[in-house]
């Protein structure tokens, strides 16, 4: 009897999206008995993790075949491929290609090379595998972009993902009708540096081209939301369409990384302070309901405490709501893990403790502010759904799954709205 192969997803949500398309290459090519791991390398920690994850599922499944890809495979396949535990090393490109899981499946003996990783920096389109309906049954995630040609002094990504790639509009577009045909209300376009989308397409269209495209050419889309994006990118379309377009949702999470223009700009930012300040008012002007999150580093090389300060004043500054606090983790292979001056490790912890305590605030301030507020709340259970601005809200009767429900919020619970 056939064992189907388990999946352990780690890091962000592009990762996840991967997963669901290994899931079904992996099905249709027959591997059984296996477990596959999909690892995060965005921290040392995230490999650390997962290199705990393995052991632990070796001891749960010590007869299955343990294969491990994702970007840490990709970055570091020596530090996998010496596990006892690991049987398997395969490249992000590789697990995207059908002919890996054929191999896979056919291979149980142990003849296959235990590492299959090429150079992701020579791979030059995005993986064509797309999946229909990944997400809940409410929302679903369409990948248009991979990889990233940005080199900021702290991130391995790019060695892990390659360099920027992107899923031509009308293959974005046809996806798009194809999930609003299976009722799906909302969609969210997901990419390692959206908003370098295009670059690498005829005519070089922008972000902000594709989701006026999409917008006018699937009406019947109730909502499509952006993930992550860098704001210093931000085209004249985009802006325009935050202005124009009521079913673009007023949510965005913006990379900033830091709130000081010396430590920025030893992080290879593109952008400085005033840059991510004026951005926030622009799409706040344009878009009076607009709600910001934000990815911040806690702790980089040479930050002192006035550094940190300038980084705890954006919060306000730009009034972030939801924020991603990362603890500054050294990665080998970054110019970052060169830099002498690194900061002690009790002071990052410190430091990223308050920031999350400046985020939670602007959290309950944002919650306390839709209070009275009617809302159209995008139903991802029976019981909660998430409101235009990506915030959670909880109803004590039940709902349609995937219905889209008008509701006053009455109150707050729990850091849920209540309606």
């Amino acid at each position: 009897m056939k064992t189907p192969p388990k999946f352990t997803t780690l890091g962000c949500r592009l990762n996840a999206y991967e997963t669901e398309a290994m899931k079904a290459l992996s099905q249709e090519a027959g591997l059984d008995n296996a477990v596959i791991v999909n690892t995060c390398a965005v921290t040392a920690e995230a490999v650390r993790k997962a290199r705990q994850e393995i052991r632990k599922l070796r001891r749960e499944n010590p007869d299955a075949r343990i294969i491990v890809t994702g970007c840490a495979a990709q970055t570091e396949p020596e530090t996998f491929a010496t596990m006892d535990e690991v049987d398997t090393v395969i490249g992000n490109t590789e697990k995207m290609q059908p002919e890996t899981w054929k191999i896979m499946a056919a291979d149980f003996v142990g003849e296959t090379e235990k590492v299959m990783v090429d150079d992701i920096m020579s791979v030059t389109e995005t993986a064509g595998h797309l999946i229909d309906g990944f997400g809940t049954r409410s929302r679903a995630y369409v990948q248009v972009q991979n990889g990233c040609d940005h080199r900021c002094t702290f991130c391995i990504i790019p060695y892990g993902r390659g360099n920027s790639r992107s899923v031509p509009a009308g293959v974005v577009v046809d996806q798009i009708k194809r999930l609003v045909d299976k009722g799906y209300n909302e969609v969210v376009l997901t990419g390692v540096d959206l908003t370098s989308w295009g670059a690498d397409l005829p005519m070089t269209p922008r972000l902000g081209d594709l989701v006026m495209r999409i917008l006018r050419l699937v009406p019947d889309l109730p909502r499509l939301r952006i993930s992550s994006i860098d704001s210093i990118e931000a085209d004249d379309a985009l802006m325009q369409a935050i202005a124009t377009e009521p079913r673009l949702m007023p949510h965005l999470h913006l990379s900033l990384q830091h709130g000081d223009d010396l430590i920025l700009k030893r992080m290879a930012r593109r952008h400085l302070r005033d840059d991510a300040i004026a951005f926030c008012q622009e799409a706040r002007r344009l878009r009076p309901d607009m709600t910001f999150g934000a990815d911040i580093i806690a702790g980089f090389p040479t930050e002192t405490e006035a550094h940190f300060e300038n980084s705890l004043r954006l919060v306000t500054d730009c009034d972030l709501t939801w924020l991603h606090v990362f603890p500054y983790s050294k990665r080998d292979g970054t110019p970052a893990a060169k830099i002498p001056n690194q900061v002690n490790g009790n002071a990052i912890k410190d430091r990223a403790a308050r920031l999350r305590a400046a985020g939670e605030a602007q959290v309950a301030r944002h919650l306390a502010a839709q209070i009275g507020k009617p809302h159209h709340i995008l139903m991802e259970n029976a019981h909660m759904g998430r409101t235009e601005q990506f915030t959670e809200v909880h109803f004590d009767t039940a709902q349609t799954e995937g219905a889209i429900v008008t509701a006053t919020i009455t109150g707050v619970r729990d850091s849920q709205l209540v309606a």
